[in-house]
């Protein structure tokens, strides 16, 4: 291994209720969370010197330690990129770890997506933003492209056209996750699996995405612990040690999707992210047990397959059919539902399923987990994990 992996592990998860209408604050969401991951590390607020959120979260570092009763920090830092930034919070936290500025340090997101700022719909303040974003935004935005699904569906549609990938190459992935949602009570379609049929029959959103290839928008807030691997020991959990932490920009890269790249069927930022991942947790894509995708829609984790190495270039049409991405396939992806089918929490909740997934805790445990990969959100600038024993 090289890098900071394995000095530094996840010792506290914790969480709200994952909601359409939460009916509290933002702030009051992400404290329950970093309080629930505290409490789970058996650590008190007094322990932790470092916080670590997105620079979309709304509650300030400053904010979060007066509420929670945290003396001091010594350590605080904010990522880009909204859903990108969700790996390399807890990378940022390890870091800061590694290098001696930090003892505990909390990443945590909380927000009310659906009964609050719904990110799925078009923002014209963007395209006329006096930022480098607005200027990124002014190309595409007065073509209708406005909206992360518009955006993805373009890419979708060149994929499919090189691939041969269908609609319900798609769907396959939204079944998987449902059926996984569909037994974890934690999950907002817990007890609510889909069919492919149901998914073909569910309204287009832009195509070629229907309803049942998109996220949700969910309410809540998710706390991840980290400290070193040394102090983790000593701690309530076992550590879930921080194999490696990666982030990645690719060539010509624009926020939210990139369309001025030669190929335009493939997400080059999460192939940097996967060269960076496996050199330092000295693995391959075939030595990971269980992998959780950020999966906004579905296109982008057959891509992201690709990206990783599970499979070559065009074949994740392949690998997901007969149940290949399901508890028991080749790979179990997403075994808590994903964001398709637990909750939107920009990727935080991954991180959380991947930590239960090695302690062995996890409502759809797979048997005999060594190496768990999170990736953070796709499209944009991101970010992944290896986590480990």
């Amino acid at each position: 291994m090289t890098g900071i992996g394995g000095r530094a592990a996840v010792v506290g998860i914790g969480a709200t209720e994952f909601s359409k209408d939460s009916r509290r604050s933002e702030l009051k969401l992400a404290a329950q969370a970093v309080r629930a991951a505290l409490a789970d590390a058996g650590l008190r607020p007094a322990d932790v010197d470092g916080l670590v959120t997105f620079t979309m979260d709304t509650n300030t570092e400053a904010a979060v330690a007066r509420e929670l009763g945290i003396p001091q920090l010594r350590f605080f830092s904010r990522i880009h990129y909204g859903g990108g930034a969700a790996c390399a919070t807890v990378q940022q936290a390890a870091l800061a770890i590694a290098a001696g500025v930090a003892e505990v340090v909390v990443c945590y997101r909380a927000f009310n997506e659906r009964s609050g700022h719904r990110f799925g719909q078009f923002s014209t303040a963007l395209a006329s933003a006096p930022t480098s974003s607005g200027v990124d935004a002014s190309w595409s935005y007065p073509m209708g492209l406005g909206t992360p699904g518009a955006q993805v569906a373009m890419v979708a549609r060149r994929y499919m056209h090189v691939t041969g990938a269908t609609s319900e190459d798609f769907g396959r992935v939204a079944v998987a996750d449902r059926r996984h949602a569909a037994t974890n009570p934690k999950a907002f379609f817990y007890g609510r699996p889909i069919t492919l049929a149901e998914h073909q029959a569910s309204r287009w959103i832009t195509e070629p995405l229907h309803l049942l290839d998109c996220c949700q928008e969910s309410d809540g807030g998710v706390a991840v612990v980290v400290t070193s691997a040394e102090r983790a020991r000593d701690l309530a959990q076992p550590p879930v040690l921080v194999r490696a932490a990666a982030q990645g920009s690719g060539p010509d890269q624009f926020v939210m999707t990139s369309y001025y790249r030669d190929a335009l069927t493939g997400l080059p930022e999460m192939g940097i992210v996967a060269n960076q991942l496996w050199a330092q947790a000295g693995i391959t894509a075939q030595d990971v047990d269980v992998a959780v995708l950020y999966d906004h829609f579905t296109p982008f984790v057959l891509m992201q397959l690709e990206e990783l190495g599970f499979c070559p270039r065009g074949e994740a049409r392949h690998f997901v059919a007969d149940g290949g991405i399901e508890i028991d396939g080749r790979l179990p992806v997403n075994p808590h539902g994903g964001q398709l089918g637990e909750a939107y929490i920009h990727g935080m909740n991954g991180i959380a399923e991947g930590v239960r997934q090695v302690r062995g805790t996890a409502v759809n445990q797979v048997a005999r987990v060594e190496h768990v990969l999170v990736t953070a959100g796709t499209g944009v600038p991101t970010s992944g994990l290896v986590l480990g024993r």
